[in-house]
């Protein structure tokens, strides 16, 4: 297996209410401690999460995953969880929680290309 490089991955998810467990796939977040990699992806189909949840603030949600963004590239603005070293970024950012956005359990794999694997991993989980 030279040449690839362990990852891990969380499917980010929409759960409009924690108490059904239902939810919608939105985004994945990847790490590579290899290639000193932590990248998300986002993206929310507003048609069909208000087909989901009619009640859901979608502005609120936007902001929320532009913050798990601003965590992952580290800056100022994400505050003192955007400073820490990457592997504890992506700790916390798939820590289990009870909130409307949460993530999967993390997973592990190997890949040659953390940016491209992103890419794949959102088109099979998300689109």
């Amino acid at each position: 297996m030279q040449g690839l490089h362990l990852f891990e991955y969380a499917v980010i998810r929409v759960v409009p209410r924690v108490e059904r467990e239902e939810f919608l796939n939105v985004g994945v977040i990847l790490y590579c401690a290899k290639q000193k990699y932590l990248n998300t992806v986002c993206t929310l189909d507003v048609e069909r999460l208000k087909a989901f949840s009619p009640g859901l603030d979608i502005n609120e949600l936007k902001a929320h995953l532009k913050s798990l963004e601003s965590i992952c590239a580290g800056e100022k603005k994400s505050g003192p969880i955007g400073q820490l070293d990457l592997p504890s970024r992506f700790r916390w950012l798939t820590a289990m929680r009870s909130t409307v956005i949460q993530t999967s359990r993390v997973h592990p794999g190997f890949c040659k290309d953390p940016a491209e694997k992103i890419v794949r991993l959102f088109g099979e989980q998300v689109l």
